[in-house]
């Protein structure tokens, strides 16, 4: 299976650069795989496609605002893109003219330091922040939301809202689980209403999911490894799920990686944490989703193959054509598609 097996093309006016003017008044795609047929409509209409007993699997991570600028005692500037916490410091890529080392100091807003103590990559530094008693909120001030490079802008006020699912209260994620940007508090009453359960879980999503996948062969590449929690409550709603006879849908390719992850190495779904390194391609057999809301994703991509596995590539593909041609809009801020 060659990575060009997933390649298509997407006119670049076609990238969604912003969101939608509100949440849910996206478009949505709908693939019935049963019988290989395509549906259009809003967002806004997707409770007509669930029923009662139904169990929504929600990622609840929370993007942090990873990106930092600072500058070197030189008066180099710096770009500190925080990937993930450390026993010490933070996980990150450091950016500048010049390489840093080991020792260096990074000057912050509002006084707060950086310094490099300890190195695992090319880019990829350990850091320590010294200078406030309360990181966390001064990140919250000061760090900038990590929006895709494929946007091609810096990021403004409006992605620290829309960059963010309304449900997200697990900060960790460098990116968003995008497909449940399309949700409205009212949108999920709505569908509470009809008999549909809420579940969730968390997955923080890495730097990993924009890396390009750089082999020839699909079976060559190695997955990114991505923190996770799932909770003792979503495994009692989904053993409720299957007794009523509802399906499992996930929300989004994180959700998905998260119970096929779970699922796979423990042999059954089990509550606590982990992390997920599950490659998902065609001829993977799902074990927990029974249906997947989802974005439009790059090609050749990792969510690509998954989505590809889940519905048939060339299911896939096709309806990937007939979105081109219906000019949907595609990527983080674009429309949806769900496959049941």
């Amino acid at each position: 299976m060659l990575v060009t097996d997933f390649s298509y093309t997407l006119p670049d006016e076609l990238i969604a650069r912003y969101p939608a003017k509100e949440r849910d008044s996206s478009r949505l795609m709908v693939l019935q795989r049963d019988s290989m047929s395509l549906t259009e409509t809003n967002f806004s209409n997707i409770v007509d496609w669930f029923r009662p007993n139904d169990l929504l699997v929600l990622n609840a991570t929370k993007v942090i605002p990873a990106r930092l600028f600072g500058h070197k005692q030189t008066g180099g500037r710096v770009e500190i893109f925080l990937v993930e916490p450390l026993g010490e410091g933070w996980r990150c890529l450091l950016r500048s003219s010049k390489p840093c080392h080991i020792g260096q100091r990074i000057s912050l807003p509002q006084g707060v330091n950086a310094e490099v103590i300890d190195r695992h990559g090319e880019q990829d530094w350990q850091v320590r922040f010294t200078g406030t008693e309360d990181f966390d909120s001064w990140l919250q001030n000061i760090g900038q939301m990590p929006i895709p490079p494929y946007l091609n802008r810096e990021s403004e006020e409006l992605d620290r809202t829309r960059y963010q699912t309304v449900y997200a209260d697990a900060p960790g994620a460098v990116a968003a689980p995008t497909a449940g940007l399309h949700f409205t508090p009212r949108l999920l009453e709505q569908l509470q209403q009809q008999g549909v359960l809420l579940a969730k879980v968390i997955l923080h999503i890495g730097l990993g999911t924009f890396q390009p996948v750089r082999v020839k062969k699909v079976q060559e590449h190695l997955i990114h490894r991505e923190r996770y929690l799932i909770p003792q409550e979503t495994i009692k709603a989904i053993e409720k799920t299957r007794e009523l006879g509802g399906r499992v849908v996930a929300v989004g390719t994180t959700s998905c990686r998260t119970l096929e992850h779970s699922s796979s190495t423990a042999g059954k779904l089990k509550a606590g944490g982990s992390e997920a390194d599950i490659f998902i391609y065609p001829g993977y057999q799902f074990k927990e989703v029974d249906a997947l809301l989802t974005n439009f994703h790059l090609p050749e991509s990792t969510l690509l193959m998954l989505v590809s596995a889940f519905a048939g590539t060339d299911f896939v593909l096709s309806a990937y054509k007939e979105a081109i041609i219906r000019q949907f809009r595609f990527y983080s801020y674009g429309d949806a598609m769900l496959i049941v």
